[in-house]
């Protein structure tokens, strides 16, 4: 879900009465993560420990962080289909499996540039209320009470995406015009 050395993931985790955020090092495939290539980082974004330098989307795994206290993972991708939708200026729908649908569409954040404080603060607001975003013409970016539930929504994203451009591609039409048949 992120080719070559693209995309982020982090997990905060509580040691010595402080919150510590374990980040993917900047330059690095994400196959060839360990544990000694994570970067340890405070929740100023101080490097604690580990070798190299953090992701450049540290400031947005850290707003990220100080906005929602009950998270505790999160995974950035540059995952091929939704990455694709984010640069056609076509929605993902929002299908079954994300739990009680709200919007039709997943929600997308204008674009800015990436490893930006701009892009930090955005999507953090956006946040607030959701646990995927699509980021315009960057990719996604997915959160959860821990590692695990933010890398199977990261995964879903994918693969509803997926879906969506399959269906679209045999149908000719954009999925949400059957699934409001189906609803």
């Amino acid at each position: 879900m992120t080719p070559g050395k693209s995309g982020n993931i982090s997990t905060k985790i509580s040691y010595k009465n402080r919150n510590n955020i374990l980040i993917t090092p900047s330059g690095v495939s994400l196959k060839h993560i360990n544990l000694k290539n994570v970067i340890v980082v405070d929740e100023e974004g101080n490097k604690l420990e580990g070798h190299g330098k953090p992701s450049s989307e540290l400031f947005m795994h850290l707003e990220i962080y100080k906005k929602r206290v009950e998270v505790n993972g999160i995974v950035h991708t540059h995952s091929p289909y939704a990455t694709g939708f984010s640069f056609s200026g076509e929605k993902i729908p929002h299908l079954e499996g994300f739990g009680k649908i709200k919007n039709p569409n997943l929600n997308e954040v204008d674009y800015a540039p990436p490893g930006s404080m701009e892009l930090a603060k955005i999507v953090s607001n956006s946040l607030e209320k959701e646990e995927v975003l699509i980021l315009k013409n960057h990719g996604v970016i997915a959160i959860g009470i821990d590692l695990d539930e933010a890398a199977i929504l990261a995964e879903f994203v994918e693969s509803s995406a997926k879906t969506s451009f399959v269906a679209r591609i045999l149908s000719r039409e954009p999925i949400l015009t059957h699934l409001m048949h189906s609803r």
